[in-house]
């Protein structure tokens, strides 16, 4: 995977910041004890974590997951080479992206956003919008490719695969990567959602999303239920409801990250089967809790090296830029002085 020649990178914060406790509900940035006590010790004591032994408890859950994450490279390109040589899917189709899975619908919005003349206003109106802060409800696949795909991904859970899960948040999902779907069908998707992101997120350089990180999630009463408050490593984030039954668990959206309201509004939006909720990835957000049946969702963190080659999303500092695996967390390293463009064009910036 690479972005004009470029291998994608990461960023070295991936191993300090953002490092999520879950017992307290708290995203931390670590690097030692001390520090851990002066950044964080009053959030931590307001949450419960008041005695000695359970901050020792909590650094105990940090030191592990940094650790975890110090191996996760390698672990994937185990996992991904046992299940390409071992798995054998229930519906190999699903694997490769074809228009027959996608709505009419949606294959009518992206005829329009590649028609001349085609600009913000006359995509809203294919659209559902919700309140200001620029989500956007719009369908993608077909009842019948949702039903398969699921099925598929379940067959997958209950094979003896080894299996990575998508981040410390979410315990039950499925890192898409590993099971082989970055290059036939993800790629492909993201692709075709470019005319629309390139409409509805310019400065986010929604025309040049050129790398994702891609999961599917689930929620159940017995697994996981709901999700914290969080913002994504993202540019763009495509948010499509899957199925199958289930009540409640709608999603909630509060402030843009980077602009955050001394009390924050929040909104409710429900999933509607096989539609998808296009968003920021920086605007806050979290999942409540389903109260019946079983959620799956499939989420695609779009990202544009362009933008984040500027400014890392989760630590708001230049990218420290370290080696990564396949799309890595969407970094590229500096064009040499002698390729700058002469004119600047915002997705030439990479």
């Amino acid at each position: 995977n690479m972005s004009a020649g470029r291998p994608f990178r990461g960023c070295a914060c991936f191993f300090t910041d953002n490092i999520f406790v879950g017992r307290f509900g708290l995203h931390v940035r670590y690097r030692d004890g001390p520090q851990l006590r002066r950044d964080h010790g009053r959030a931590l004591q307001e949450r419960g974590c008041r005695s000695e032994e359970q901050f020792r408890e909590v650094l105990r859950e940090i030191e592990a997951e940094v650790q975890r994450r110090k191996q996760l490279i390698h672990q994937s390109v185990e996992r991904r080479a046992i299940i390409s040589k071992c798995y054998k899917p229930k519906h190999p189709e699903v694997y490769t992206l074809q228009d027959s899975f996608l709505a009419s619908e949606f294959l009518e919005i992206m005829r329009f956003c590649t028609s001349p003349g085609a600009d913000l206003q006359g995509l809203l109106s294919y659209l559902e919008s919700f309140s200001d802060k620029r989500i956007y409800r719009l369908p993608v696949f077909t009842e019948e490719f949702c039903q398969a795909f699921v099925d598929e991904l379940e067959n997958f859970e209950q094979s003896d695969m080894p299996k990575g899960r998508p981040n410390t948040m979410n315990n039950y999902g499925v890192l898409l990567n590993e099971l082989g779907m970055d290059e036939p069908f993800l790629t492909p998707l993201r692709e075709r959602l470019l005319p629309i992101t390139a409409l509805l997120y310019p400065e986010l350089g929604g025309a040049c999303l050129d790398s994702h990180k891609a999961f599917v999630v689930k929620y159940s009463l017995h697994e996981d239920l709901d999700l914290s408050s969080h913002y994504d490593n993202a540019e763009v984030t495509l948010n499509v409801s899957l199925g199958k039954e289930f009540t409640e668990g709608n999603l909630y959206f509060g402030d843009f990250s980077e602009d955050p309201a001394p009390v924050p509004k929040y909104i409710e939006v429900e999933h509607v089967g096989g539609r998808g909720l296009l968003h920021r990835g920086g605007q806050i957000h979290g999942a409540l809790p389903i109260a019946s049946g079983e959620r799956w969702n499939l989420i695609v963190w779009m990202r544009s090296s362009a933008i984040r080659n500027q400014l890392c999303p989760m630590c708001r500092r230049k990218p420290q830029l370290v080696e990564a695996e396949g799309f890595g967390d969407g970094f590229t390293e500096p064009l040499g002085e002698e390729e700058v463009p002469q004119t600047v064009d915002l997705c030439a910036l990479g």
